[in-house]
């Protein structure tokens, strides 16, 4: 089981795309962190996009930074900012170098390692466990150590998983925000248990693919 779950890892090609497009298709994919305290994983349910100078909400709004510096080098990176004086949060890394980009990663389903994740502090529902980017932090041990580590190499990474039909994809504003907050850059798997906040209602058109 652990290694179907960490394999086939995606290739930096998947990550080299429109943000929007990106926080799409990472539903249903499995983000997997080999750690000395044994394998977590667990199947991405909700993201977000965050673009680059024409995205108020983004942290690449205002241009390059130290902590932003990652967002604008090539696409599969993780990017990982504390807030909140308390919350590690994961995105990765989209576009073309130099162009900056991201995809917050908001909710998982667990999959893997749920032991490991109880025992760093949340002892709610398991389907709860992984129900917020602060939540996918913690249970995944991540630092500003994890800031700039290579999602197609190393210990932490991304699995093909399945990808997610359009008919259980819907999409929203994002949340947890004050700017650019109509923008409908957030997707969720409808009735999923373990997407945080209020799920969004909002069907995506059908593209047709027939998956």
């Amino acid at each position: 089981m652990p290694r179907a779950l960490t394999t086939p890892r995606l290739t930096r090609g998947f990550f080299a795309r429109d943000p929007v497009v990106l926080a799409r298709d990472v539903l249903g994919r499995v983000l997997f962190y080999k750690t000395p305290q044994g394998l977590l994983a667990g199947r991405i349910v909700e993201a977000e996009a965050y673009t680059g100078a024409a995205d108020a909400a983004s942290h690449a709004f205002r241009g390059r930074t130290v902590r932003n510096a990652v967002m604008f080098g090539p696409a599969g990176y993780a990017y990982v900012y504390f807030t909140y004086g308390m919350h590690h949060c994961l995105n990765i890394t989209a576009e073309a170098p130099g162009t900056a980009g991201a995809v917050l990663l908001r909710a998982l389903e667990p999959l893997a390692g749920v032991e490991i994740m109880r025992a760093r502090g949340d002892r709610g529902p398991e389907a709860r466990l992984l129900s917020g980017p602060g939540k996918i932090g913690r249970a995944f041990g991540l630092t500003l150590e994890d800031n700039g580590r290579d999602f197609t190499r190393g210990p932490l990474g991304l699995a093909a998983g399945a990808a997610v039909p359009d008919r259980e994809v819907a999409v929203s504003r994002r949340i947890g925000i004050s700017r650019a907050v109509d923008l409908p850059y957030r997707f969720a798997i409808v009735d999923s248990p373990s997407v945080s906040g209020r799920a969004p209602t909002l069907a995506l058109p059908q593209r047709g693919r027939g998956d």
